[in-house]
């Protein structure tokens, strides 16, 4: 499941940068990124970690779930080093370290145990939710720069924390009839499409780390919260210490690696554009070149 989120991460900014900024909360920005062969991996990457940590979710709390999320941006930067050359300096040595020790630490203090169902007020709270993170949504896509990524990184956040919370209790059903039947099937649907354009439109604007740091915090925070009091998840007893502990160190430690990986993706992404620009470049100006030759006239001929 980290593994399969960390692929995600890295694939689906890439293409993010690759695509015309959207400035409107506008679905068809989906459409032009799944154009992109790049986006479909990453997003049938993201599909396995989903289908993996909803299998999680039947009986492990979401505390540990949703930090395990998180953590895949421990892989990402693993990967930028082993695929793109990225740079490892000590500190994110480090910085993976305390990953691996928070994710353990959830690990020893988190306690299986079956779901609680919402009921119907759960169903009504979650679709409210909805309502208010697509409206604010629709105001946050016209915020541009850092402010923009924060402000709809944190949206996607909410609507995959949402996700997760309907998940939990549906992860339970008794049958295959009972899980097409339930309500929280479609809303989790719902909850993930949002979170995706959300996180696609946060990214656009020019800040992965302000996108993904505000997403992970958003995305576990509630969950968690939500988890421990409504839904039967457990710690086991005199370990409510290490959880804690373990939760703020998961998610202290992918702030710190979302830092770390932002200036050296945007500018691998910015090498990749400037490879056809110049090859698409050499010709006009050899060409302006000789036809100055020609004339006898000195121009200045410029790359575009």
């Amino acid at each position: 499941m980290i593994v399969a989120y960390g692929f995600a991460n890295l694939l689906q900014s890439v293409a993010a940068a690759r695509t015309t900024v959207h400035h409107t909360f506008d679905p068809g920005l989906l459409l032009r990124l799944v154009s992109h062969r790049t986006y479909l991996v990453g997003l049938l990457c993201q599909v396995t970690g989903f289908v993996l940590a909803f299998l999680a979710r039947r009986d492990l709390p979401l505390f540990l779930v949703q930090a395990s999320v998180a953590a895949g941006l421990g892989v990402t930067a693993l990967l930028g080093v082993l695929v793109l050359k990225w740079r490892l300096p000590a500190a994110e040595v480090a910085l993976l370290a305390l990953l691996f020790g928070g994710i353990t630490a959830l690990v020893l203090a988190a306690q299986p145990a079956p779901s609680r169902q919402l009921g119907p007020a759960g169903l009504i709270g979650l679709t409210v939710a909805l309502g208010v993170i697509a409206v604010a949504g629709f105001f946050a896509a016209r915020l541009h720069g850092a402010p923009g990524s924060v402000a709809l990184g944190s949206l996607a956040g909410m609507a995959f924390s949402a996700a997760a919370v309907a998940a939990r209790p549906l992860a339970s059903a008794d049958s295959a009839e009972a899980f097409v039947r339930d309500p929280l099937l479609y809303l989790l649907i719902v909850h993930s499409v949002v979170g995706q354009l959300l996180l696609g439109l946060a990214m656009q604007r020019g800040s992965t780390t302000a996108a993904v740091a505000a997403m992970d915090a958003a995305g576990a925070v509630p969950a968690a919260i939500v988890g421990l009091l409504l839904l039967n998840d457990r710690i086991w007893p005199g370990r409510e210490w290490l959880a804690g502990i373990g939760f703020l160190i998961t998610l202290a430690s992918v702030v710190g690696l979302t830092r770390y990986a932002e200036p050296q993706h945007h500018h691998a992404v910015a090498r990749e554009r400037e490879r056809p620009m110049i090859g698409a470049g050499a010709a006009p100006a050899a060409g302006r070149a000789a036809q100055a030759a020609s004339t006898g006239l000195r121009r200045r001929t410029t790359r575009s």
